[in-house]
């Protein structure tokens, strides 16, 4: 049976290392950071660096957004790390920050991921961040963005086996 787990928490709270915890008996991870490159920029290198240095080593890694192939495809556990950046290169990708109207398009790329993520054979963790919990966004897009990560969320959430909430580097199951 799959194993499908769902870490959500603010940013900072200590999502990551929940994830990472929660596999560290398992010698063969595939790590998906969702994040990219971003050349040129210290601070989130310093980041990308604290991370790679917390997993195993025998851990691999993949670099992508296109999740979809690697649920359908069988394999060893993966962490996914994180939605909340998945959806963020995901809009970039379907330029919706310059036509708003895009937005159908990201919500076909949602499902999308959705229905693999439920169908998967694989154990799966992923970790994303929880935006709507706070104040409204002033602009249209950032609105947007926080409408998304919720859907997304909520989503992933109702087909995951656990959901887990991390505040302040504690870990609660959500039921």
């Amino acid at each position: 049976m799959p194993d499908r787990t769902l870490i959500l928490g603010g940013a900072r709270s200590g999502k990551s290392v929940a994830a990472e915890r929660l596999l560290s008996a398992e010698p063969d991870v595939l790590y998906v950071a969702t994040g990219g490159q971003d050349s040129g920029d210290a601070e989130w290198a310093d980041r990308v660096a604290k991370h790679q240095a917390r997993r195993p080593a025998s851990w691999g890694l993949a670099e992508t957004i296109d999740l979809v192939p690697l649920l359908a495809s069988p394999g060893p556990t993966l962490l996914i790390d994180c939605l909340t950046l998945w959806l963020s290169r995901t809009m970039d990708s379907v330029d919706v920050w310059s036509d708003l109207s895009r937005a159908g398009l990201v919500e076909q790329r949602i499902t999308e991921l959705a229905d693999a993520w439920s169908a998967t054979a694989r154990r799966v963790v992923a970790v994303s961040n929880d935006v709507g919990s706070g104040i409204v966004p002033a602009d249209p897009g950032s609105r947007l963005f926080r409408d998304l990560m919720g859907r997304l969320n909520t989503t992933i959430s109702l087909t995951s086996d656990q959901v887990l909430w991390t505040v302040a580097g504690r870990t609660l199951p959500l039921t």
